[in-house]
């Protein structure tokens, strides 16, 4: 009868850890599609239109990549200097800097991309934009700064 309990009791327990593991990530999203860089469907473009923000789209992504890149190396190596028994103060708030930097430069080629998709489209195009809120593009979803590095 004992043997039976502790079997019992035993598979409640996994099945209690199997339920927290799945329910401890949350709703959210992280990197990937969602609101983001690009825009939202605009209605009635053409297919110069199309490909100039096509173009203009995969020129932005060639040159933030290695600063997306480099930003993640150093938010890795940030999160080690915090893990370590003794932290340097003047590595990690010379680090921090760099990640705010690299963050500001992010920022502003996307500000850059969206102004140069603005030239692309027509009065009327652009007076749509309003309408539609935010775009859907690769970017960071609702969720993705939740973490602290």
């Amino acid at each position: 009868m004992k043997k039976r309990n502790i079997i019992g009791v035993g598979l409640v327990l996994a099945v209690a850890l199997m339920a927290t593991v799945a329910f401890a990530g949350g709703m959210g999203r992280g990197y990937g599609w969602g609101p983001g860089y690009g825009y939202p469907a605009i209605p009635n473009l053409t297919a110069e239109q199309s490909s100039k923000i096509q173009a203009l789209q995969k020129s932005h992504l060639d040159e933030v990549t290695p600063l997306q890149q480099d930003l993640l190396k150093k938010k890795t190596e940030l999160r080690s200097l915090w893990l370590s028994p003794t932290p340097d103060q003047a590595k990690i708030t010379a680090l921090q800097k760099e990640i705010l930097n690299l963050q500001s430069k992010i920022a502003e080629k996307g500000t850059s991309l969206k102004l140069e998709i603005r030239k692309v489209l027509t009065p009327e195009q652009q007076a749509q934009l309003s309408v539609y809120g935010p775009g859907m593009g690769r970017g960071m979803g609702k969720m993705a700064r939740m973490g602290r590095w």
